[in-house]
């Protein structure tokens, strides 16, 4: 099914984006228990056991959104997508194109990164870290759009991303 051939999201489309949000937020505020304990067991120190923990639920985490992301996106090629609702100057239109590419880029980057940088080579973790503020930017940039749409376009863009259509 074609993108922009359906009038909303489904439940399960909807489901996925805030899941995958939530375990992006965790990621984002815990994920430095990752490098405290690597960094802790590379120097042969103790790594206390909510570094630990909190690195242990880095990696699930980061397994689990690769694989919602992966059911995702087999949703989207599947189901089909909304066509996105115009803001009315092109270049925003282009910019949300982009920002929804990009996040589905990182979205799987970061965890395969994070896999690499865990079993081959310590120095891709540096390239992982990079995820981190790239996330951020990109999520002020989704959330600003999204609020644009919603209180000064009032296209009820955002409702699409709460209420299922089917």
């Amino acid at each position: 099914m074609k993108s922009g051939s359906i009038a909303g999201y489904s439940a399960p489309q909807i489901a996925l984006h805030w899941l995958i949000a939530a375990l992006v937020l965790f990621q984002l505020v815990f994920g430095e228990s990752m490098s405290v304990a690597l960094d802790a067991a590379g120097e042969g120190e103790a790594v206390s056991a909510s570094d630990a923990s909190l690195a242990s639920a880095h990696y699930w985490i980061g397994i689990a959104i690769l694989v919602l992301v992966g059911l995702r996106l087999a949703l989207r090629l599947t189901a089909g997508a909304p066509a996105p609702q115009p803001s009315g100057t092109p270049i925003f239109d282009r910019l949300a194109h982009a920002v929804h590419w990009l996040f589905y880029a990182l979205l799987v980057a970061m965890p395969v990164t994070g896999l690499l940088a865990y079993y081959v080579s310590p120095e891709i973790g540096e390239v992982h870290e990079i995820g981190k503020p790239v996330f951020i930017l990109l999520i002020a940039v989704h959330v600003a759009g999204a609020l644009y749409h919603q209180f000064l376009l009032k296209d009820g863009t955002l409702r699409r991303m709460l209420v299922p259509s089917r």
